[in-house]
């Protein structure tokens, strides 16, 4: 049987693509507006093992990188100011603006 690659080897390599990346991002956003703080934390934590990495990402937040990856994990509880933190910093970090529409929802 042939061996196949990991999720976050996947995922790392995908993250190379500007679009993709900036699609990852918006989906982890997306979660958090939506409500589900798991999977965006899933996504994020995903995101920034595959771009920026925990060191860079903590030194540029002034705080541990085991702490940031505690945050994001399936038992972090984090405060939203170090989520916003987060999202700002990798926006910046990749040339990014973020901006939230509002509209109706449509039925499904």
């Amino acid at each position: 049987m042939a061996l196949t690659r990991s999720f976050r080897e996947t995922v790392v390599e995908e993250l190379r693509d500007k679009e993709f990346r900036r699609a990852f991002l918006r989906e982890a956003i997306n979660d958090m507006l939506a409500g589900d703080l798991e999977s965006a934390k899933t996504v994020l934590r995903e995101y920034v093992n595959g771009t920026v990495g925990f060191i860079q990402a903590g030194e540029a937040l002034g705080r541990s990188p085991k702490s940031l990856m505690r945050m994001l994990s399936q038992d972090g509880n984090p405060h939203a100011r170090n989520l916003l933190d987060l999202v700002a910093y990798l926006q910046k970090a990749d040339g990014a603006v973020v901006e939230v529409q509002v509209g109706d929802r449509v039925a499904a």
